[in-house]
């Protein structure tokens, strides 16, 4: 007996602990409220009562981690945390590395490849181990963690920008690009082989299919939490997968255009900075399109954990999952998407190469089917890269009010915010023209550079030590390819021009 009560009083010092170094500590970076500190309350004879009254009072009193959309259900598993880690690392844009390789070759295009991977994977193990400290505090979002590491304002200033653009940017480019392969989607089933409609149909305009698919985002917006949107995940990881797989094997299998080449581009620029720019600009492409740290805390904040089992060694194995997928899928479509196109490779990548050299040589129901799912996969990313905006609106109202947001507030929000990224979107249809220069400011410092310094200011260790060294290069070299890769954005936007179709998608 004396046994299950002190196990029973050890589960509720667990309990309490980790809700007093809760994310609940720390001040909204859109509140001036701060939340109120919760002390360590004495250890009695009577430690199971204590500490549960006490965990009843602060439920009362204080904005409590189970009212956000984050953190309100802390119930998942690896398999959760895999079809979450896949749909928001998968996309398009991992269509655009072969267009890296016909500008840097086979070598240093495997090589930039196999770097910029294991560079990338260091940096989210980092992440996972800096989630839980040793005391129980869990920091379940990327800008507490940058706040905790480098200061309330340092942190914000580091970190609140990059952040809210990987999420409410990333949501933007994902109507632009859903709603445009709507677009493509009705123009492949409404026209014949030779351009001729064979419907009376007519098509909507580009506002009109971004709405269309703003208005689906907004529907599946709906589910309360990020557990809730696990299933979403699924069907856009099974998606996602399915089209990467069939654009690297279609490519392979169709017949490879004529006189293709595979001498690299820079043989075109005849300024030594025109090629360094070029050079930078495929690095960049390899850099970018891997993604999805800034909600890589999140994930993890939806996972239990306790003293005894903390949510570590589960996302440890999610992640392993998720990146052995996550190769098939990358180094297929960058090697066998350049050995079919070579240096004809279109600009905008594997999707444009597709349809320009294969469209007589696939079935309209297959290159309807790869359309569907990409727009697929764009709808159930939007909600994972929502949340973190969900979150950071109701924990406003809830530092506010002190009480948890309601339904139908709750709608508000999440209709409010896809008005929003539905009006940018419309407005700046052409912002998949600044993803270079835009994540070089954002989800570089994000994914290479932050973590690396936080490991060192949360860690502490020795200093000039090998861990050290390694953590402050690391990051240093994060930084530079942020500048450079900003430096060579703007040059390309400067030499090519930009055609700025304001609120004409």
């Amino acid at each position: 007996m004396d046994e299950v009560n002190h196990d029973e009083a050890e589960y509720f010092r667990s309990e309490v602990i980790l809700l007093q170094f809760s994310d609940a500590n720390f001040k909204s970076p859109i509140s001036p409220t701060l939340f109120i500190d919760i002390h360590d309350e004495p250890t009695t004879n009577s430690g199971s009562e204590s500490y549960s009254s006490s965990s009843q009072s602060e439920q009362v009193e204080h904005p409590k981690d189970e009212w956000l959309p984050l953190t309100e259900s802390r119930n998942g598993n690896v398999y959760y945390a895999v079809f979450h880690i896949l749909n928001s690392n998968i996309g398009f844009q991992a269509l655009m590395v072969p267009v890296a390789f016909a500008t840097l070759g086979w070598v240093w295009g495997s090589v930039c490849l196999s770097i910029a991977f294991i560079w990338q994977l260091y940096t989210i193990f980092v992440l996972i181990e800096l989630h839980e400290s040793a005391s129980g505090k869990r920091h379940s979002r990327y800008l507490y963690l940058a706040m905790s590491a480098f200061g309330e304002r340092l942190g914000k200033v580091a970190a609140l920008f990059p952040v809210m653009y990987l999420s409410g940017g990333t949501c933007v480019i994902l109507i632009i690009t859903g709603g445009g392969t709507m677009k493509q989607l009705f123009k492949i089933i409404c026209e014949n082989d030779n351009g001729v409609k064979t419907c009376s149909t007519h098509s909507l305009s580009g506002v009109e299919w971004f709405l269309v698919f703003t208005c689906a985002a907004i529907i599946v917006s709906q589910l309360p939490n990020l557990n809730s949107v696990a299933v979403i995940s699924l069907v856009g990881v099974v998606a996602s997968i399915t089209y990467c797989t069939l654009f690297w094997s279609l490519s392979v299998k169709k017949s490879r255009p004529e006189d293709v080449s595979y001498s690299n581009r820079l043989v075109s620029q005849e300024s030594i900075v025109g090629k360094i720019s070029d050079i930078v600009n495929a690095i960049g492409i390899i850099v970018l399109a891997f993604r999805g740290h800034n909600v890589v805390l999140e994930i993890q904040g939806t996972l239990p954990s306790n003293f005894r089992e903390t949510s570590k060694e589960p996302m440890r194995r999610g992640i392993i999952i998720s990146y052995i997928l996550i190769s098939m899928c990358f180094f297929p479509l960058a090697i066998a998407g350049f050995w079919a196109y070579g240096n004809k490779i279109p600009d905008r990548g594997l999707l444009t190469a597709f349809l320009q050299f294969h469209k007589q040589q696939v079935t309209k129901f297959l290159m309807g089917a790869i359309h569907v799912m990409v727009v697929l996969h764009c709808l159930s990313s939007y909600q994972v890269y929502a949340m973190p905006v969900f979150d950071n609106l109701e924990l406003r109202y809830t530092i506010l009010r002190n009480e948890k947001c309601p339904q139908w507030l709750r709608t508000c929000f999440r209709l409010v915010f896809g008005g929003i990224t539905f009006f940018i979107a419309v407005m700046f249809p052409f912002l998949p023209s600044f993803v270079p220069l835009l994540g070089g400011i954002t989800l570089v410092p994000v994914t290479y550079a932050y973590p690396c310094f936080m490991w060192l200011a949360i860690k502490k260790p020795c200093t000039k030590g090998a861990m050290w060294c390694f953590n402050l290069v690391l990051g240093c070299l994060g930084m530079l390819l942020s500048v450079l890769l900003m430096a060579a954005a703007i040059r390309t936007l400067v030499d090519n021009g930009l055609y700025a179709n304001f609120f004409k998608p």
